[in-house]
């Protein structure tokens, strides 16, 4: 095993720390130090995670640390990266990436200018289900692809997952996004990453059951990819179950995935996939296999901009009921 990592972490607030710290912990990595604009999360998590609560200035300055992991407000994302963008070290980003379209291509360009290394939380391409369907898109099992499905859903706002330590995810001023843009944009990456760019998007969002003032807790966003194929998205905090994952639709086959994977060629016939393609590293273990020495496919930051330019597209679609361009230097 290679030497101990030591992980600066800046900005702690986001729901998904509690499970990247017992990653690191259980990997044997150290904590370089932790930064939070509450004193109180910052100084728990230090504790939770044997280190040291310090400023950002003080931590980028630092040579010994390997890599940085903001984990802060959505808000917040732009002003920290900038704070350690010149320290040229590694960096895990949590998705989204900003609160709109602008401040997304901002931090595209501090993290390309600055050549770092990048990697943020899409961790759903991983699985051998999709490591498969990628597979078969690829060899063009489907024919010409014409229409394609992504679910993702949990029960986060009838559960009150956001009521307290979280709250902050359901405030749009913070987050930039509610549930559609929070859960669905693992819906979109697994979308963009199988069939491509998209050039105009539009959607509809709905309160549910309003327990969080003026954020989304569902939605349904239309795509059209620049392969001709059409795309729906779905995603929301209100629902107890996620049975259709994906569909996939194409002239010479078709696939579900509801669980397991089902794939038919020409005859119709949905069969189990048995013979699945071995997992990948991915999200934020896949950020630690990187840093550990191990092949991964990182997620680029330009992956990660257009999915934020898209699911924009998807949020200014609903406010004004139109279709929303997507500019071509993106597609």
């Amino acid at each position: 095993m290679s030497a101990p990592l030591n992980l600066a972490w800046i900005g702690v607030a986001h729901i998904h720390t509690p499970g990247f710290s017992n990653e690191v912990k259980k990997r044997g990595h150290h904590c370089a130090g932790v930064y939070d604009r509450d004193a109180a999360k910052a100084a728990k998590n230090a504790d939770n995670l044997g280190g040291k609560v310090r400023t950002i200035a003080e931590m980028a300055a630092d040579k010994s640390v390997d890599a940085f992991i903001i984990t802060s407000e959505t808000v917040h994302h732009l002003e920290l990266l900038k704070q350690i963008a010149h320290a040229g070290k590694p960096v895990f980003l949590e998705k989204p990436l900003g609160t709109n379209m602008e401040v997304s291509t901002a931090l595209h360009d501090v993290l390309t200018t600055n050549k770092i290394v990048f990697q943020t939380g899409y961790f759903q391409r991983g699985g051998a289900t999709m490591q498969t369907l990628k597979k078969k898109v690829d060899e063009g099992h489907f024919g010409k692809i014409t229409r394609v499905r992504a679910s993702v859903c949990h029960n986060g706002a009838l559960g009150g997952w956001f009521d307290t330590d979280w709250r902050w995810m359901a405030d749009r001023k913070q987050a930039g996004v509610g549930a559609f843009g929070d859960l669905g944009t693992h819906g979109l990456d697994l979308l963009m990453w199988l069939f491509g760019s998209v050039k105009a998007a539009t959607g509809a969002l709905g309160m549910g059951t309003a327990r969080y003032e003026g954020c989304d807790e569902f939605g349904e966003g239309l795509l059209k990819f620049t392969s001709g194929a059409i795309g729906t998205l779905t995603a929301s905090w209100d629902d107890v179950a996620n049975p259709i994952r994906m569909q996939v639709s194409g002239t010479k086959g078709h696939a579900l995935l509801n669980g397991d994977l089902k794939l038919c060629g020409e005859d119709g016939k949905l069969e189990v996939v048995t013979a699945l393609e071995p997992t990948a590293p991915s999200g934020f273990p896949g950020f630690l296999d990187y840093l550990e020495g191990k092949k991964v496919a990182l997620v680029t930051a330009r992956e990660a901009t257009m999915r934020d330019i898209v699911m924009d597209a998807i949020y200014r679609g609903a406010e004004t009921q139109s279709w929303i361009e997507i500019c071509s230097d993106w597609q």
